[in-house]
C-alpha cells in the first residue's frame, strides 16, 4: 500500500514515468547515409552533424523496406512504422482503381487553403494515411494534452508526419511565399504564423543570393561548377556560383526549395513555432515534427555529386548546430529526444555515371507509354490501354480492355515484352505473379511492402543499377538499391547514449523505438521493432 501511494504521489508530480519534455523529428529529404562522412572533414565542429554522430546513437546500417523509395512514402512509414502495403501512401501520386482517377497523396477536395489565395495548396489533409502514426499516438497517451506540430516547404512532409490528430502542419506556398495550412487544421492561421508572413521569410534570402560558403576551389569532393546533366532550377541564364536570386521576389518564391536556404528558413519556422506553441514546456511530452526538403530540389537539379548539393550539405550541418543549440536554450540539454533520418537516398546523374565509365541510363516512362498506346490503337483502334506509370509499375485501363473483349493475359503479355526490350528494364512481370516470381528475395520483400492492391499498377518494372526514370538532366529516386534506400538514422538527447550499430535496421523501426522510449503504444499499423540498442 505504501509503494502505491507513492507511486501515486510521484505521478502527479509527473516523476512516475519519466519522459522527455519535447521530442523532435527531422526528416532530411533526400538524403543518402553517406553524406553524414562523405564531407564529415568540413562538417563545422560545432556544427549539427558532428555534434549527433559523436553524441547520439547512429545506426550505421538503416535501410528503407519497401519500393518505391519515394517522398511521401518515407515521411508516411517513419511516422507510422509501417510500409505503403499497410499505411496506403503508395507513392507521392498514384492511379486509385476505386475512384479511377490519379490521386495526390494528400489531396483533400473537402478543406480550403488557409493562409493564401492559391485554392489548390491549401486543400490537403492526411486523409489519405490509414494507420495512426507515433505522433497520433502521443496525443492518445494523455487524452489529447500533448501539442503536435508539422512544419515543413512540402505539403506532405508536413502533414503526414503529424498525423491526424496534430495541433497544426504549415507548408511553403511557393506562389505567394506564405506558410499556409488547411482548414482541417485551422479557420485562421494562428497569429505566429501571420507575424511570421508578415516579415516576408523568403526575401531575405531570395535577395542575398547563393554563393558558395567557402571559395568554390576548395570544394574537391565534387564535379565541375557547370554540368550539361544538371538541370538549371533559376533559369537558362543561371550558369553557375554565383546565383543571383533577387529577382525572383515575388515572382517565383518556389525557388527558395533550391537553395540551402529553405533549410534555413524552414528551421526558423520550427523555432518560430517551438517558442509560440510553448513546446516542451507543457506537463507533458510534445512533438516537433520538421521536414528539410530543400536537399531533394537541389538534388534532383543537380544531383549528388554537385557542388551545389555539397554546399547545401554544409551549410544544413551549420543551421542544425544552430537549432540544435536553439533547442539547448528553449527546452534545456538533455531534456528533449531527437531523431534525424531521411525519407530516402539518391541515385547519380547518368551523365555522370557515363562520363566516369560507370553504367547507368535512362528509362523514359513517359515515351514508352506513348509508344505503346499508339500501338495498341494501330492494332485494336483504340490508344488508352496504358493508364498510369506511377511507381514503376503500369496501370492497364481494364475497363476499356473489358469493353472491347480482349483477352487481359494478351494486353499484359505485350507491355511485359515491349518492357523487357527497353535498354533500362532488368524485369517486368505481373504483380499479381510476385509470389512465385523468380527473383532476389530482398528485393520481392521490398516490392511486397509496397503493394496495395487498390493503389498499385498492374506490372512491375525493375530497372538496372544505375537506370532512372527521367530525362537528360538531374536525377531521381525511388528504387530498391542502396543508393536510393540506405539512409541516416540518429538519435540524440533524452536518455540516449553515445555509441553506433552495425546491426541491419529499418525505417520503420523508428516508430516503435521511439513508442518505447516514450512507454506509450506503437502506431495501429506499426510492423518495426525497437531499436534495442536505443531503448536499453
Amino acid at each position: 500500500m505504501l509503494l502505491v501511494m507513492m507511486f501515486a504521489a510521484n505521478a502527479q508530480k509527473g516523476t512516475g514515468i519519466p519522459r522527455p519534455k519535447l521530442v523532435v523529428g527531422i526528416v532530411v529529404d533526400q538524403m543518402r547515409w553517406d553524406f553524414l562522412y562523405r564531407y564529415y572533414d568540413r562538417y563545422d565542429a560545432n556544427g549539427g552533424f558532428k555534434r549527433l554522430l559523436s553524441q547520439g546513437f547512429s545506426c550505421e546500417n538503416t535501410f528503407i523496406p519497401y519500393t518505391p523509395s519515394i517522398t511521401a512514402c518515407g515521411h508516411a512509414s517513419i511516422y507510422t512504422g509501417s510500409v505503403p502495403a499497410v499505411n496506403g501512401i503508395v507513392g507521392n501520386s498514384w492511379f486509385d482503381r476505386n475512384l479511377e482517377s490519379a490521386v495526390y497523396c494528400v489531396e483533400d477536395k473537402s478543406v480550403k487553403t488557409v493562409g493564401s489565395e492559391t485554392v489548390a495548396a491549401g486543400a490537403m489533409s492526411p486523409r489519405n494515411l490509414l494507420p495512426t502514426t507515433i505522433t497520433d499516438e502521443l496525443r492518445l497517451s494523455n487524452n489529447f494534452q500533448s501539442k503536435v506540430i508539422g512544419i515543413a516547404i512540402k505539403d506532405r512532409g508536413a502533414i503526414l508526419p503529424a498525423g491526424h490528430s496534430a495541433n497544426g502542419a504549415y507548408w511553403f506556398d511557393g506562389k505567394t511565399g506564405n506558410w499556409i495550412t488547411s482548414t482541417y487544421y485551422h479557420q485562421d492561421l494562428p497569429q505566429w504564423v501571420k507575424d511570421i508572413n508578415a516579415k516576408r521569410p523568403a526575401d531575405k534570402y531570395l535577395a542575398a543570393g547563393w554563393n558558395t560558403l567557402y571559395p568554390i576551389e576548395t570544394y574537391q569532393l565534387s564535379t565541375a561548377d557547370e554540368k550539361a546533366y544538371e538541370s538549371k532550377p533559376f533559369g537558362a541564364a543561371a550558369k553557375g556560383f554565383p546565383y543571383s536570386l533577387k529577382e525572383m521576389i515575388g515572382k517565383n518564391y518556389g525557388a527558395i526549395s533550391s537553395t540551402p536556404f529553405g533549410n534555413s528558413m524552414t528551421l526558423d519556422m520550427a523555432k518560430a513555432a517551438l517558442v509560440a506553441e510553448n513546446l516542451g514546456k507543457n506537463k507533458v511530452t510534445d512533438f516537433l515534427a520538421v521536414s528539410l526538403s530543400s536537399p531533394d530540389y537541389i538534388g534532383h537539379s543537380f544531383g549528388p555529386n554537385s557542388i551545389e548539393t555539397e554546399d547545401g550539405y554544409l551549410r544544413l550541418d551549420k543551421d542544425l548546430g544552430a537549432f540544435l543549440n536553439f533547442l539547448d536554450q528553449q527546452v534545456g540539454k538533455g531534456q528533449y529526444l531527437l531523431f534525424l533520418t531521411a525519407d530516402h537516398g539518391v541515385a547519380h546523374v547518368p551523365g555522370f555515371l557515363n562520363e566516369n565509365k560507370i553504367p547507368g541510363g535512362l528509362y523514359d516512362d513517359s515515351g514508352w507509354m506513348k509508344r505503346v498506346n499508339a500501338e495498341f490503337k494501330s492494332k485494336y483502334g483504340r490508344d488508352n490501354f496504358i493508364q498510369s506509370t506511377y511507381n514503376y509499375q503500369i496501370t492497364l485501363n481494364r475497363r476499356l480492355i473489358d469493353s472491347l473483349g480482349i483477352n487481359i493475359t494478351e494486353v499484359e503479355d505485350y507491355v511485359i515484352a515491349s518492357l523487357l526490350k527497353e535498354e533500362s528494364v532488368a524485369r517486368a512481370f505481373r504483380i499479381n505473379d510476385l509470389a512465385t516470381v523468380t527473383l532476389n528475395e530482398t528485393i520481392k520483400y521490398r516490392m511486397t511492402n509496397g503493394y496495395f492492391p487498390s493503389r498499385c499498377g498492374d506490372i512491375q518494372v525493375l530497372l538496372k543499377p544505375g537506370y532512372i526514370d527521367g530525362g537528360k538532366t538531374g536525377t531521381t529516386h525511388g528504387l530498391w538499391n542502396p543508393y536510393d534506400s540506405h539512409i541516416p538514422l540518429l538519435f540524440f538527447g533524452w536518455n540516449i547514449k553515445p555509441g553506433k550499430t552495425n546491426r541491419e535496421t529499418y525505417m520503420y523501426d523508428i516508430a516503435p523505438t521511439v513508442a518505447a522510449l516514450l512507454r506509450i503504444q506503437m502506431p495501429s499499423g506499426c510492423l518495426g521493432k525497437p531499436v534495442t540498442e536505443v531503448t536499453q
